[in-house]
């Protein structure tokens, strides 16, 4: 049929079934009319209008942020060339109506919305523009359809039948390969300088969450390319790396038949982009060569918490800096709920803080760009430099408060600097007051009221503290240890040790000694 201009077609719906359907409904190409863009609502669409100029706008009446009636009513102002097509309910005939006095061309009720009143539509709207340079009218040839027409159709996963002579035209040889590609744009024809025998096509599927400048290609090879492809894309990696330093090249791995390539790009490539979340930073990522997967380990918040609250900061952070190097292991995770982890452990940390009459406001300010942060990172490498911000500031949060603790109140001071030192012994807080000459009733409201903890509270937690340190150490009983912490009775030891960590000291020692085999 050779080249031609088509009429090109921009269609806005806020539902994505509506639009998929409508893309699918014609062979707009064969018919004289082009897709050339789609949009959720009547403010994305106007950005489009300004790159894609089409001559043809379809456009449901109800949508979210900027209605159907709205747009068309900028269009006409703005562009009064371009002609407008609505797309409507029965209930929403008001609305229809008073586009009609903004200029629309032609309106479609949805539930008639059919293959032969669409076409019918678009060839009377048509007939009201000028033709684009050797557009057609007239039915084209029902033969011809475009290859980006047919590579939307398979990624969209809508039943298709491959003309033969079309694909063996498109793609002569006998492998398919997906590719995305971000950072040299050039990589393509450098492949193609490397492969005199490739045919390769840029895949319809639009921005790729998380990936916003990812391009995606379907490559076709012979024999020779299908075993030459991974290392040579490996070649290419030093000389393809952008100045920034970054590079991703994900590659599925050859399939026969091009009606596979939906499958493919859903149920596996787009797996594969998934677990280079967790996995090293690698130039090439091929499903050959993976590593071998771990499962996934329930993270032990109730024990990090419990380390928050004594403010065991390093242990608690330590402990998560840990867990996440071996989440890495287990990169068939779900993205979204690892970070869904890492944002609800941050909540609690901040909510825990202020419970302790903590001054967190600066946490407190900083969590919704923490949170951002968390959803837009693209390696877990984002996630840990976040923590390790998150970590020194929740650390000059509690320096601060003890600080001004220590600043503002000398004799809280010296009431803390003696319970550490005599945290063995058998103290009491009416045997503090008579050391400090205070009223014990009154030194109980003092501590209450300037320390975030009251003075049985903090007893317990230094002594639970000093009784994990020992734990740590293998060669001292667990009875000898209670006894050295100051608690005379070993059972009262155990109770106390357990409400505060959520294990017996026995599990505490084990848990420890099964962390430190498996680093």
């Amino acid at each position: 049929m050779g080249n031609r201009e088509l009429y090109r077609i921009l269609v806005v719906d806020d539902e994505i079934l509506v639009r998929q359907g409508i893309k699918h409904i014609l062979n707009w190409e064969q018919d004289g009319f082009q897709i050339v863009g789609e949009a959720s609502n009547g403010r994305e669409a106007l950005e489009l209008i300004e790159t894609l100029r089409p001559h043809i706008v379809l456009t449901d009446i109800v949508m979210p942020v900027m209605d159907g009636e709205e747009l068309t009513r900028l269009i006409k102002h703005n562009w009064p060339e371009i002609e407008v097509i609505v797309l409507s309910s029965f209930s929403e005939f008001d609305y229809v109506r008073s586009t009609f006095q903004s200029g629309v061309s032609d309106y479609i009720l949805k539930p008639h919305l059919e293959t032969g009143m669409l076409l019918e539509v678009l060839r009377n709207t048509a007939a009201k523009l000028p033709a684009p340079s050797g557009a057609v009218r007239q039915n084209a040839d029902p033969a011809s359809v475009s290859m980006q027409q047919t590579l939307e159709k398979l990624l969209a996963g809508y039943e298709t039948e491959l003309d033969r002579e079309h694909v063996e035209e498109w793609f002569p040889y006998p492998y398919f390969y997906v590719l995305g590609s971000s950072g040299n744009s050039s990589v393509l024809e450098e492949l193609k300088a490397l492969f005199p025998r490739m045919a390769a096509a840029k895949l319809p599927c639009g921005p790729i969450a998380g990936h916003p400048g990812l391009s995606v290609y379907v490559l076709n090879v012979d024999a020779e390319g299908r075993e030459a492809l991974p290392s040579k894309l490996k070649m290419l990696c030093p000389a393809s790396l952008t100045e920034e330093g970054e590079l991703l090249w994900v590659l599925s791995d050859p399939f026969p038949r091009l009606d596979q390539l939906g499958g493919i790009y859903r149920d596996v490539w787009l797996k594969l982009l998934q677990y280079r979340f967790f996995l090293p930073l690698d130039a090439v990522l091929m499903p050959g060569e993976l590593p071998e997967p771990q499962e996934v380990k329930e993270f032990p918040l109730q024990a990090f918490m419990e380390q928050i609250r004594r403010l065991q900061l390093d242990e608690g952070f330590d402990g998560l800096e840990r867990y996440i190097a071996w989440h890495t292991k287990a990169y068939t995770a779900e993205v979204f709920e690892f970070k869904s982890l890492i944002g609800n452990i941050l909540f609690n940390v901040i909510h825990m803080l202020g419970s302790l009459n903590l001054d967190v406001r600066a946490l407190d300010e900083a969590k919704y760009a923490y949170f951002k942060a968390i959803d837009e990172a693209q390696h877990v490498s984002g996630i840990t430099s976040l923590l390790e911000e998150f970590r020194r500031q929740t650390k000059d949060c509690v320096q601060a408060a003890q600080q001004a603790l220590q600043e503002g109140n000398p004799s809280m001071k010296l009431l803390l600097d003696y319970i550490d030192k005599h945290y063995a012994e058998p103290i009491s807080l009416t045997e503090m007051a008579r050391h400090f000459h205070f009223n014990p009733s009154y030194l109980s409201s003092f501590f209450a009221a300037h320390h975030h903890e009251g003075f049985k509270e903090h007893l317990n937690r230094v002594r639970i503290d000093k009784a994990a340190d020992l734990l740590r150490k293998r060669d001292i009983p667990i009875s000898e240890i209670s006894s050295r912490v100051g608690y005379g009775d070993h059972s009262y030891f155990c109770k106390v040790f357990k409400k505060s960590t959520g294990l017996s000291p026995t599990q505490y020692r084990r848990q420890y000694a099964e962390r430190v085999v498996k680093e």
